[in-house]
């Protein structure tokens, strides 16, 4: 069950043209300690604000780790990490990818979230890698994506969360960065009034926290639910839930990528249009530029904003963060905000003329699909079957 905490003051910060001015704002408030976690780190002009900033805290006796993943962060450029290094930040890779032709589970099991806290009073979550979301050859930026800025309570579980996966990497890598510095007592006093929760997803003891949420959330919709995800591939629950909801009056909504990004995902998840459109469901694929968001609104009261797609890769394989919030005001800026990304880019896919597709394209479109099924299977055989 969702815990929630009152007291929060949850900030949408959309795309990184919000995000960025506000991280580096804060790091540069910093006195005592950062953490910042990442799934892309990349040497452009966002990633080089960010590591000025790091640097400029690290050089002020600031204790400043930075955690990146060893796969969506491989192509980091080792003079900007040096100079990071240089200057006093932490800098640990989680899972580095020591053998790119080696498939396998293990070698899946990414930190696909993207954290932030300072000085354990304020932190950011959400979807936002640390890259720059203009930069989007042959597309018109930005990319639509989504984190907030978190004050209040909540800091009470998403720092030691921090902490504790650092902690935990330091030591798989002993002898290269060990240190031990003493968690700060977490800024929880009441900031604002919403309410909010801090989940994850890990392999251990919140394996379905996530997922849990969101078919909670869905089970009792009432009027609406609008779901944008940027990869959307889900199991058969999540499948079933949305059919049912909408099969008792609820309008559903999928906002999903329309540019084709990874191409077995893409036509994958499209296997599943013709049964979603049949149940009533609308679909509408974002075209203008990529969507890399993860977020939902759900009866104009209950929100998520965080890493976690509903695919394989994150219910069933990496670490993930997500911030519930059960606010009207919250929920009514993310919906506006989705709102504003259809009409501007976004083409509604109509159950008449997805029937029309020529045999070929279908024939394609479901042979993604048994791979993927195949794919899910071999490398997360654990759940596979919730995907079939």
């Amino acid at each position: 069950m969702t815990e929630f905490v009152d007291g929060n003051r949850i900030t949408l910060l959309t795309r990184g043209l919000e995000y960025f001015p506000q991280l580096e704002a804060a790091c540069d408030e910093a006195r005592h300690e950062i953490h910042v976690e990442t799934y892309i780190f990349d040497d452009d002009s966002s990633g080089r604000r960010i590591g000025a900033a790091l640097k400029r805290a690290a050089q002020r006796g600031v204790a400043t780790h930075l955690l990146v993943d060893g796969y969506g962060s491989k192509r980091l450029d080792t003079g900007l990490v040096a100079d990071m290094q240089n200057g006093g930040v932490r800098i640990l890779v989680y899972r580095p990818d020591m053998m790119p032709l080696l498939m396998g589970r293990q070698r899946l099991r990414r930190m696909h979230r993207k954290l932030a806290v300072i000085d354990a009073r304020v932190a950011f979550v959400g979807g936002i890698n640390i890259i720059d979301d203009m930069h989007t050859p042959g597309h018109t930026p930005p990319r639509v994506d989504y984190a907030v800025r978190v004050e209040g309570p909540l800091l009470g579980s998403i720092y030691p969360t921090v902490k504790r996966l650092w902690a935990l990497v330091e030591f798989t890598q002993f002898g290269r960065d060990w240190h031990n510095i003493p968690a700060l007592k977490a800024d929880v006093p009441v900031r604002g009034t919403q309410r909010a929760a801090f989940l994850v997803r890990d392999n251990l003891r919140h394996r379905r926290d996530i997922e849990d949420a969101y078919l909670s959330a869905i089970a009792a919709a009432r009027s609406e639910i609008l779901i944008a995800n940027a990869y959307f591939f889900p199991g058969l629950s999540f499948r079933r839930a949305l059919m049912e909801a909408a099969a008792r009056g609820v309008h559903v909504t999928l906002l999903l990528q329309g540019r084709v990004e990874y191409v077995l995902l893409h036509y994958a998840s499209r296997a599943l249009y013709g049964a979603f459109l049949d149940a009533g469901i609308h679909i509408a694929e974002y075209h203008k530029s990529f969507l890399h968001a993860k977020v939902a609104v759900i009866d104009g009261v209950w929100a998520t904003v965080g890493s976690s797609n509903i695919d394989p890769f994150s219910l069933l394989l990496a670490r993930e963060a997500n911030i519930v919030v059960n606010d009207p005001g919250f929920a009514a800026d993310l919906r506006r905000s989705l709102a504003a990304a259809m009409a501007a880019g976004a083409h509604e896919v109509k159950r008449e003329n997805w029937r029309l597709q020529p045999l070929p394209v279908r024939a394609v479109t479901w042979l993604a699909y048994g791979v993927a099924r195949l794919l899910t299977g071999v490398f997360a055989y654990g759940r596979a079957r919730e995907f079939n």
